[in-house]
């Protein structure tokens, strides 16, 4: 059968051409075409199961090159499979769980609040173009990545327009393919000028001239030691690549930022809770904004042979999509899906190809993203210190376009006169 080719399509309905397909298929499987090849679509856990498996579907080839160009690079972690992804993968993993995501938070908590120092003084602010600089100082310092101050708005923003162009074909991909140039060359030159000081003085962290960066068991110097499954080292741009493997999306929690402080314009209802301090509530808000608020529309791979599901032949060399935003607002799965509840999480733990906005399955041996704990951590931090604060919203356009991806606040949330919320206690003490 001769099916039209679909990516007009996509471009036009952003998070709805999937999710659209499969309502007019009426099936489990959705079959297309998208960029001139065979695609079929899928949604679902047990879905999830199928394509994150690497007997099934590989990531390898599968990435549009407007992706790899913006978003991940070439050469990245992203684009290897097997016991190649599995080396690679297993350097992020100790960098990105376990006590290094606390550092991060303290990083970012003591970057936030400086910024918010600055906030109360009348003029509006942008909170997406505020939290991107906030990430961008935090993950750097983190990272052991040398930064003057002055560099962080640019750095910032060319963070933010990599993650900005990799769903668009036109202005926005173009900046985002410009951005990541300029921050691999500058990535790579600093990996080989730490590199070069390294082999003419081991015992300095640095460079020749003595201005030392790079503190042992930083990110910077695990990825500069880090030998692939071959037993040789990165290449200087290679690990240039991953190092914005790091920073990149830890900067693109801006988003759900920006999507957090739209719920708590929406439904303050839920402030109250965070101002408390209840951690659990805060893990369960940070949950449901990432379920409720569109990021990935979703994600593919290639079929490496010929495969069946659900009745359905899925041929080999074949597009499998796995639809994200489909399966976050499946009524199957969750009740009332296009209402924000974070209840839905507080005491649940989501299973692991249940709630897959950053991929599913075991991040440590698969592509589930392994900085999926930091992006949870950092939410749910940023969020309950969002909401302690008062301000004021001034009058914006707040739509959030599924035609636009990524989407966000059409005006990136303005706000004013931000300052420290009063609490109960002191409510009680006012009033007596």
């Amino acid at each position: 059968m001769l099916m039209l080719d679909d990516t007009l399509f996509l471009l036009l309905d952003g998070y709805a051409w999937l999710p659209g397909l499969r309502r007019r298929a009426g099936g489990e499987v959705v079959r297309t075409r998208l960029m001139g090849r065979r695609a079929v679509g899928l949604r679902g856990p047990d879905a999830a199961r199928f394509f994150y498996d690497d007997d099934h579907v590989h990531r390898r080839t599968a990435l549009p090159e407007p992706v790899t160009s913006t978003l991940v690079g070439h050469g990245a972690v992203h684009t290897l499979d097997g016991a190649a992804h599995r080396a690679r993968k297993a350097m992020f993993m100790p960098l990105l769980t376990g006590d290094g995501v606390g550092t991060l938070v303290e990083h970012t908590v003591t970057a936030w609040d400086e910024a918010v120092a600055r906030w109360g003084d009348g003029r509006p602010v942008v909170l997406f173009d505020e939290t991107a600089r906030v990430l961008a100082r935090s993950v750097c310092r983190w990272a052991g990545i040398p930064l003057d101050e002055a560099d962080v708005p640019s750095l910032a923003a060319d963070l933010t327009a990599m993650v900005d162009g990799f769903g668009s074909g036109g202005p926005r991909n173009v900046r985002g393919r410009l951005a990541r140039r300029r921050r691999e060359a500058w990535l790579t030159a600093l990996v080989q000028r730490f590199r070069d000081g390294m082999a003419a003085a081991p015992h300095q962290a640095g460079t020749p001239d003595g201005s030392a960066f790079a503190p042992d068991g930083s990110a910077f110097t695990a990825v500069v030691a880090h030998r692939d499954a071959d037993g040789e080292p990165l290449d200087a741009h290679t690990a240039a690549v991953e190092l914005l493997n790091i920073i990149r999306p830890t900067v693109a929690v801006t988003w759900y930022v920006a999507f957090a402080a739209h719920a708590l314009h929406r439904w303050p209802r839920h402030r109250q809770a965070l101002r408390d301090g209840d951690a659990a509530y805060a893990e369960a808000f940070a949950q449901e904004v990432r379920r409720f608020y569109p990021f990935a529309p979703f994600v593919g791979g290639r079929a490496v042979r010929d495969l069946s599901w659900a009745g359905e032949r899925i041929p080999e060399g074949s597009l499998v999509l796995l639809d994200i935003y489909g399966q976050n607002h499946d009524p199957g799965l969750w009740d009332d899906p296009y209402t924000f509840d974070p209840g839905r999480f507080v005491g649940r733990e989501p299973g692991p190809y249940e709630l897959i906005p950053q991929g599913g399955g075991d991040a440590r041996t698969g592509h589930r993203c392994p900085g999926e704990g930091i992006t949870l951590a950092l939410l749910r931090t940023l969020a309950a210190r969002l909401a302690a604060l008062d301000y004021d919203v001034p009058d914006q356009d707040l739509t959030i376009s599924l035609r636009r991806i990524p989407t966000r606040p059409a005006s990136g949330f303005l706000l004013t006169g931000a300052r420290p919320a009063v609490t109960r206690p002191q409510e009680r003490a006012l009033h007596r």
